[in-house]
């Protein structure tokens, strides 16, 4: 299945980086998660996007609202996406199942590919879960980094930077995996 794409893009600096988002009249596409520059971002953004890059001022209103809650979300207000247009087209409603599900997860709450599964509809589909949540076109707004393996391991991550990438997302949003520091170190008297 090809993607359809979109018809414009915009680069724009947030204090995580720079985030290229994407959109059709009818919703956003297509969203890079940060980059260290606005070339790297944009040349992702160029991958998915047929039109040129557009001015902030130019795009519908819900691209303006994007880029605030997306940055603002970068400050670590916790933001809620889930309002934001998403353009969905090509994609098979297994997967539209599964993201809607995902959109459901506040800021800092996690759950597992199998409990998602679940709550989508599709129980003992974990393992096709984490496929679709790879192929996810908008990460951040659709918050597949909120996503875990079985027992509350990090499992994978296909956004550039992989599971380094994810466990950053889940910290600035005050998420801790692992066990917790000691609280305090005895002392021999």
């Amino acid at each position: 299945m090809s993607e359809v794409p979109s018809q414009h893009h915009l680069v724009f600096e947030t204090e995580l980086g720079f985030i290229a988002i994407a959109w059709s009249q009818t919703g956003l596409t297509h969203l890079a998660l940060p980059e260290g520059s606005y070339e790297a971002a944009e040349h992702r953004a160029a991958r998915w996007s047929a039109g040129a890059a557009g001015k902030a001022e130019e795009a519908p209103a819900f691209v303006g609202e994007a880029v605030a809650l997306i940055r603002r979300y970068a400050t670590g207000e916790a933001i809620d996406f889930s309002a934001l247009p998403l353009d969905l087209t090509g994609i098979d409603p297994f997967r539209r199942a599964i993201y809607a599900a995902a959109l459901k997860l506040a800021q800092g709450e996690v759950t597992t590919y199998g409990e998602l599964a679940d709550s989508a509809g599709f129980p003992k589909m974990a393992r096709e879960t984490g496929a679709a949540l790879g192929r996810n076109p908008l990460p951040l707004v659709v918050p597949c980094h909120r996503i875990l393996a079985a027992g509350g391991k990090i499992g994978g991550f296909s956004a550039p930077g992989g599971t380094v990438t994810k466990e950053r997302l889940l910290s600035h949003e005050g998420v801790q995996l692992g066990p917790p520091p000691p609280a305090q170190a005895s002392f021999a008297f």
